[in-house]
């Protein structure tokens, strides 16, 4: 009976807190992008600490510099953007003169006319008229949330000795093990970041050095594009590489450089899950996949795109916290990717190998 109200308990939980993340999305998003950000900031802030200048000033510079670069890479990105539409039209005209190829052809091979003759220049879907009063809200709530993010960042690290004092205060029968907790969560979610980081960047410089060798214009924006989508696995490569695909095949005249383009990318994506990743981020955090795909589709569902991204760290970020516990270390296990070898598979391989393996005589 006490197993049956525990799980009831827990379901009860489960359902609250999926209610509160979801009706609260306003606030805790923000504020999960704004934590993030302070353990990101967390060393350029303390480097300039240790250079004796007061906190807030040194926090205000972090800031600064990460926005310059930011908005450098934003207006560049910008620019290209730009250009990629004004693009749109011949792009568009493009890609109708190459369907009406494509199935004029179909028509000769299969003997029937597959293009209504009347409506040859209809054969894209028109593309369906949104509501302008929804683009507004969605652009405000965009920049509330672009304009929060550095508060929340800033008072996050300008008040971290108050939030070290609280857990302190809080656990006050164990203020050595909490200190420690604190300090090996918050150094491997600050790697775990950083790390991410760097990834997105070294996957951009390849996909960008690719798509500069193939002559593409806007070879900064697709690779920034992949970079950014990579965060989301298995979904992300998906959506980045179709809309990159397209853009080679309406830009180019053979079919081998979308071909090429998808077995780059895709190597890309196999080099960094193997290689890149676990040597950069570490395995330490790493989060099977069945759970990345959970974790995507609950963010997605709580919080939207921005749910689909900062799931995927956070998964990582309860798989730390729950290894700090022995009875909750189970479900962390759960979380990783570490496959168990047992002595019913290695015995059965070994009857296998003596069967069909073994000498001659």
């Amino acid at each position: 009976m006490n197993r049956l109200q525990q799980a009831a308990y827990s379901l009860i939980v489960l359902v609250l807190g999926a209610f509160v993340l979801k009706e609260g999305a306003f606030i805790l998003v923000p504020l999960v992008w704004g934590i993030f950000f302070a353990f990101a900031l967390y060393p350029i802030s303390s480097w300039f600490e240790r250079k004796r200048l007061p906190r807030g000033v040194a926090i205000f510079l972090s800031i600064l510099l990460i926005g310059v670069v930011a908005m450098g890479i934003l207006y560049l990105l910008i620019n290209q953007m730009v250009g990629l539409i004004k693009e749109v039209p011949a792009i568009g005209e493009n890609l109708e003169v190459k369907l009406s190829n494509y199935m004029e052809e179909l028509s000769r091979l299969f003997g029937q006319d597959l293009i209504d003759p009347d409506n040859k220049s209809d054969l894209l879907p028109s593309l369906p008229s949104g509501n302008f009063n929804e683009t507004l809200l969605a652009t405000g709530k965009s920049l509330t949330l672009i304009g929060i993010v550095p508060l929340f960042s800033f008072l996050l690290l300008y008040y971290k000795d108050f939030f070290i004092e609280f857990l302190v205060r809080y656990s006050s029968k164990n203020k050595e093990s909490v200190i420690i907790w604190a300090e090996e969560s918050g150094s491997v979610i600050q790697s775990y970041l950083i790390g991410m980081v760097r990834v997105t960047g070294i996957v951009a410089v390849l996909a960008g050095i690719f798509f500069y060798l193939l002559g593409i214009k806007y070879f900064i924006l697709f690779a920034s594009f992949i970079a950014l989508m990579n965060l989301i696995p298995y979904v992300g490569v998906f959506v980045s590489s179709f809309f990159v695909v397209l853009y080679v095949f309406l830009t180019t005249d053979s079919v081998f450089f979308p071909i090429l383009t998808i077995a780059v990318l895709w190597g890309i994506q196999l080099f960094e899950n193997n290689i890149i990743t676990p040597l950069v981020v570490g395995s330490k955090v790493k989060v099977n996949a069945l759970a990345v795909i959970i974790a995507i589709l609950l963010g997605g569902w709580l919080w939207g795109i921005s749910g689909m991204v900062l799931f995927i760290p956070l998964a990582g970020i309860l798989k730390i916290t729950l290894e700090r516990n022995a009875d909750l270390k189970p479900f962390a296990y759960l979380l990783g990717d570490d496959v168990p070898v047992t002595e019913e598979s290695e015995n059965f391989w070994k009857i296998l190998r003596r069967k069909f393996f073994r000498k001659k005589d």
